[in-house]
């Protein structure tokens, strides 16, 4: 039953005629500690439309940050369910260096529980989705950038590998 659910959300996400609204729901839903990445949806709608760049790495920029702001509010709801693992090094590391973490939340596998873990630490709410917001911007600028430049016979070959 859950397959054949996000069977059907992932259809309707792939929707050529959403692509904006697709790029926000799977950078949001990405962001949260759900395995799904969402550069490639970012790449496929630039590359579709280059004239949209600026509006998707925005709209990439905002869904990804509200996701983190999720796994925040997560972190902040969970802290008396666990709290015995609150003397671990990540939660020193996190409580020396605060909001400024957050910076590190677009690392891949690593991001997500951060973001948990600054809501379960109660560092300061708007400024630890600020620093999310520009780690994440900056993850799409330079990701999308570097996938622009490879040349078009690249993905060609390897579309026809996927088959």
């Amino acid at each position: 039953m859950i397959e054949s659910a996000i069977a059907w959300l992932l259809n309707l996400i792939a929707a050529p005629e959403v692509g904006l609204t697709s790029v926000f729901l799977i950078s949001f839903i990405s962001a949260t500690l759900l395995p799904l990445g969402s550069e490639p949806a970012v790449f496929a709608v630039i590359k579709a439309n280059p004239a949209l760049f600026w509006p998707t790495i925005l709209v990439a920029t905002v869904g990804n940050t509200l996701g983190g702001a999720v796994d925040y509010w997560m972190g902040y709801r969970a802290k008396q369910a666990f709290a015995k693992e609150r003397d671990t090094r990540w939660f020193r590391w996190l409580a020396r260096y605060g909001a400024k973490t957050m910076l590190l939340a677009w690392l891949p596998g690593v991001g997500d529980p951060l973001c948990t873990l600054a809501g379960w630490l109660k560092l300061p709410f708007w400024p630890s989705v600020a620093y999310m917001a520009v780690g994440k911007f900056a993850r799409y600028l330079t990701m999308t950038g570097l996938l622009l430049y490879v040349p078009d016979g690249v993905w060609h070959q390897i579309g026809q590998w996927l088959g």
